[in-house]
């Protein structure tokens, strides 16, 4: 898996997130503490709010900045929403009302959702093989799980000594350090398509995706997943220190749990790849986050909570990392962007089902009940993965494009020949979606 740092590009990409999301993973427990310092016993609620205004961000704006971003500089792009973040983050520490939360998580987000679809496009830009680009879809789940295991070990530590307001200092210094590690490599220029009106720009992502049954199915999945997972991010706080009494050390190991159990997972996944096609794995993933979610009702004490936690990580992990595999499989060159902006999009809009379900829900009745209607969110999730993904999903299969001259771009690169063989996304266009 690490032979794919040797590439000096990507190394330094991997690094900028790494450190990127360390740092946000100090403000996760830092925003958590800070909600139950203003709001208590509500805390649950008023996280779950932040989160959804963080969904909204996401779901609204990534696709509008997907639309103008491959006419920018990648690296130009990348830095300045870089040094955004870094600018909201530092006001943090200074917030004493709930709606001053909910404003800066706003703008944060809205610039992580110019941020993050540009960054993961890239990748398969720089590792164009799928061995490799495998090995980097691994890389990058660690690096998420970093923030969910070395991040709350960190913040746990450094509690000991400081306020949890000092933690976002933390994220600052990532978005800086990020910012610095992008400057310092030439990223390859993106693939403009032909030029279209922005309505088309905007919204030609979302129709490829709902075009395309394993990515239906993959947003199935990605329900399964939000909702697992929102119980997870949302009411750990709530159930460590208002159920079981603890303190804010045993919030950030709960956390650490979850981050390892995902670990673990992203660990075997390239070799099980290998082995399995993505459909089963993934599916299992999602069934994993279901019966974990369930079994959360029931949970009497926080030592049984920590391997619950990591079961949950394991499957959620599972479910997700081959996710960029379907995407980079589904498009050529020139719409891999939009396609990664719909995947960031619309996952996301299950995140913002489930962020304010799994707080309002939850505050108002009870973590139990919370646990339950979660856990039959992602069981329908699961269930419509099975029905909308084929069994048996092939890689490519032939079509034709009866319309288009032999030196249409689209066929040039397949020798000239009007038939060839192409990812399902171009068959499901001709059901009716416009080709390109």
């Amino acid at each position: 898996m690490l032979a794919v740092l040797k590439n000096r590009t990507y190394r330094h990409l991997f690094a900028a997130q790494v450190i990127a999301l360390v740092g946000t993973g100090l403000m996760t427990v830092a925003l958590g503490l800070l909600a139950y310092d203003l709001a208590g016993a509500d805390a649950g609620a008023v996280l779950g709010t932040a989160l959804a205004i963080k969904m909204l961000a996401y779901v609204g704006i990534a696709p509008i900045a997907q639309a103008f971003a491959d006419r920018l500089p990648r690296r130009s792009l990348l830095v300045a929403l870089d040094l955004v973040r870094a600018a909201v983050a530092l006001c943090l520490p200074f917030v004493t009302e709930v709606w001053q939360i909910y404003l800066l998580i706003f703008v944060l987000q809205a610039a992580s959702a110019g941020f993050t679809p540009t960054f993961q496009a890239t990748i398969p830009d720089i590792l164009p093989d799928e061995e490799e680009y495998t090995k980097a879809l691994s890389l990058s789940r660690l690096a998420y799980d970093l923030e969910s295991l070395v991040s709350p070990m960190l913040a746990a530590a450094l509690l000991t000594v400081i306020s949890f307001h000092n933690l976002f200092a933390g994220t600052v210094f990532g978005f800086l350090v990020s910012a610095a590690l992008v400057v310092s490599v030439v990223l390859p220029a993106s693939t403009p398509g032909p030029r279209r009106g922005i309505w088309e720009r905007t919204t030609r992502g979302t129709r490829l995706y709902l075009a395309t049954p394993r990515l239906r199915g993959l947003l199935a999945v990605n329900l399964a997943v939000s909702a697992a997972g929102a119980m997870v991010i949302v009411n750990t706080v709530v159930i460590v220190k208002a159920r079981f009494g603890l303190g804010e050390a045993e919030v950030a190991w709960a956390l650490a749990a979850f981050g390892g159990g995902s670990m673990i997972a992203a660990f075997a996944l390239p070799g099980l790849l290998n082995k399995l096609a993505d459909r089963p794995v993934m599916v299992t993933g999602a069934a994993v986050l279901v019966i974990g979610t369930a079994v959360g009702a029931l949970i009497p004490s926080y030592v049984l909570l920590l391997p619950l936690w990591l079961v949950i990580g394991f499957g959620y992990s599972v479910a997700q990392t081959p996710s960029g595999r379907l995407l980079r499989r589904s498009a050529h060159a020139e719409d891999r962007p939009a396609l990664f902006a719909a995947q960031f999009a619309l996952s996301h809009a299950c995140w913002l089902i489930c962020y304010p379900l799994a707080g309002r829900f939850g505050a108002t009745f009870g973590l139990q009940s919370t646990f339950i209607v979660m856990s039959l969110i992602g069981f329908a999730g699961v269930v419509l993965a099975l029905r909308l993904w084929p069994a048996g999903d092939p890689s490519d299969i032939a079509h034709d494009h009866p319309d288009l001259p032999p030196d249409h771009p689209h066929l040039r690169e397949h020798s000239g020949s009007n038939r060839h063989h192409h990812p399902l996304i171009v068959d499901d266009l001709h059901q009716g979606w416009p080709r390109a």
